[in-house]
């Protein structure tokens, strides 16, 4: 059920993406392995841990399990976007305060080529994200388009999908994962590349059906 549409950014809001007994598997699945996350450094490429993003999360490989599938599958189908030109999904919680602050996820073209400045071989980029929210915590938690003063609500089984078609900020799409003022904050995040992207631990998926 698209709830929302927009053309500038490229964004749109969908209900009932995820049924509640999915979300809480995914939920319950991550829950074990989570570590702290981490961002990038644009200038090398390097991720490390920062005040910047406080979640916790992990990541899950392309076809992991059955219900990775299927949300796999799920995504494919509504968006028209094959499942290996995206990355794996990330489970990610956030507890009181934590917070992800406002910035792109697209990748600094100094990521994509080498220190020569030519292109590094198979580099894809970040063209779109989608959001699962898993949960809905008591206060606080939505995530926050800061160029466009939109605000969302997280709401469980509910996706929020933007693209930015080339990695300027014309695009739009700086956005924040806001603090949590009281309980806790449960999301997937599925990375979307503009070319297929070789992922080592990705493990072979079913064709989609229908």
């Amino acid at each position: 059920h698209v709830l929302l549409s927009m053309h500038r950014p490229k964004l749109m809001m969908v209900g009932k993406m995820l049924a509640e007994d999915e979300c809480e598997a995914l939920i319950e699945s991550a829950r074990d392995r989570l570590e702290p996350s981490s961002v990038m450094d644009h200038k090398t490429g390097s991720s490390s841990q920062s005040t910047v993003r406080t979640s916790h999360g992990t990541f899950f490989r392309r076809g992991e399990t059955e219900l990775i599938q299927r949300i796999e599958q799920r995504l494919e189908r509504f968006l028209a976007w094959p499942v290996d030109w995206g990355e794996g999904l990330q489970v990610l919680r956030y507890g009181l305060d934590h917070e992800y602050k406002p910035h792109h996820d697209y990748f600094s073209h100094l990521v994509t080529r080498t220190h020569a400045g030519q292109p590094l071989e198979g580099a894809s980029q970040r063209v779109a994200t989608v959001l699962l929210y898993l949960n809905e915590p008591e206060e606080g938690g939505g995530t926050a388009f800061t160029d466009v003063h939109l605000e969302v609500a997280p709401r469980r089984g509910m996706a929020v999908f933007f693209a930015y078609d080339r990695p300027y900020p014309t695009t739009l799409t700086r956005h924040s994962g806001c603090p949590v003022l009281a309980g806790e904050k449960w999301v997937a995040t599925k990375w979307l590349r503009d070319r297929r992207f070789e992922d080592p631990l990705a493990l072979p998926h079913p064709a989609a059906d229908g």
